[in-house]
């Protein structure tokens, strides 16, 4: 088992770390109250016309790309992910053939675009170079097409910071040891997360890598100030 840093583990180490949690990974995110309902409402903010080519960039098992659909019953959906048994979960599940996954990190993108519009959930606190790759998500996009980043961020709240920690102290990395026997993911989870751009530093960076019109709405529940969606567009 890999050490953790402060910031949680090696970026290489990430997909191997999601591949020993996929089995239970499904069952834990659904007792996570709002997880999926957030998933939508970012799905939502993505503006996206229903039968767009959208790219949702690391798909995991699949929450996402049902939040996409949710909001968008006739897009076409090329889902990636790094994560081989991730995706293989995904893969098990009932899906319209208008959904493709492919077994690829967003790194290895080349010339799949151009894409109408991008959803990346819980992707850019995992990538070893989030400028590069959000530079490249850019370039995959049509001009006028849109990003939706779902993602933790707290280093802006010191409430938010708090409220995180406990309820990872308390429940989520528990049963993530509970459910999987290793709690290596979720301890990676907390600690990535607590690293991870502030609101206003993770829109920064959205504008350096060319997007526009880059604004943020946060969720209810909990998660409150916790779950950001940062939306920007090609211009």
């Amino acid at each position: 088992m890999s050490s953790l840093s402060g910031t949680g583990l090696p970026r290489g180490e990430v997909p191997a770390a999601f591949d020993g949690g996929a089995a239970a990974y499904d069952r834990l995110v659904g007792i996570n109250p709002g997880y999926h309902r957030h998933l939508r409402i970012s799905a939502r903010r993505l503006g996206a016309a229903d039968g767009s080519r959208v790219l949702d960039a690391g798909c995991g098992t699949g929450a996402s790309t049902a939040a996409l659909l949710s909001a968008l019953p006739h897009a076409r959906i090329t889902a990636i992910d790094a994560s081989a048994e991730m995706l293989a979960r995904a893969r098990r599940k009932k899906w319209p053939a208008t959904v493709d996954f492919v077994p690829t990190p967003v790194e290895a993108l080349a010339d799949e675009g151009p894409f109408d519009a991008i959803f990346a959930a819980y992707l850019v606190r995992n990538l070893a170079d989030p400028d590069t790759q959000l530079k490249k998500l850019h370039d995959l996009l049509r001009p006028g097409g849109r990003i939706a980043v779902h993602e933790y961020s707290v280093r802006d709240s010191r409430r938010a910071r708090w409220r995180w920690n406990a309820v990872c102290g308390a429940i989520v990395i528990p049963a993530g040891r509970l459910a999987t026997g290793d709690a290596t993911l979720y301890r990676h989870l907390r600690r990535s997360v607590l690293a991870f751009d502030g609101v206003a530093d993770l829109c920064a960076r959205l504008t350096g890598a060319g997007f526009t019109d880059v604004r943020t709405g946060t969720v209810p529940g909990w998660q409150r100030g916790i779950v950001h969606t940062v939306l920007g567009a090609r211009p």
